[in-house]
């Protein structure tokens, strides 16, 4: 199985997170260019990972054994977080979830429907509004 510990440390890397600064945890696992700053490209590019990670059968669509695999890593990945990390990291979870990306209902995620999504993700977690992702989208509201 190309999962398990494997997927863990592929989607979720062991870095430093930066103690105390909101989103910092979600910044170091998505920026793929170290920049600070989490862009539309970059997501769909990780959630191409995501998906090629946990389609064990490469057949283009997590099912439901699959997605659950997906979830126990996303669950594992958060169990490391403090409680305040946790309850700001519902939105980036909520975008993740199979009901938000199984667009037709068909109880399993093609690929192009997980890749789609990723702007509607974009969209729940980016709360100033920039069109991107940085840490100031999870600290408190101004």
């Amino acid at each position: 199985m190309k999962f398990a510990t494997f997927a863990l440390i592929a989607l979720f890397p062991l870095t430093a997170v930066a103690e105390g600064v909101p989103g910092s945890h979600f910044i170091e696992n998505w920026d793929q260019n170290g920049d600070g700053v989490v862009t539309l490209d970059e997501l769909k590019q990780k959630r191409g990972d995501v998906f090629y990670t946990f389609d064990s059968d490469e057949n283009g669509f997590l099912n439901a054994e699959e997605y659950s695999y997906f979830d126990d890593a996303r669950q594992a990945d958060m169990e490391g977080q403090d409680e305040q990390e946790q309850a700001k990291g519902k939105r980036v979870q909520k975008g993740m979830v199979l009901a938000f990306n199984d667009t037709n209902a068909d109880g399993q995620v093609s690929k192009a429907e997980f890749l789609e999504k990723a702007e509607d993700w974009l969209a729940l977690i980016d709360r100033d509004g920039s069109g991107d992702v940085t840490t100031a989208d999870f600290g408190p509201r101004n």
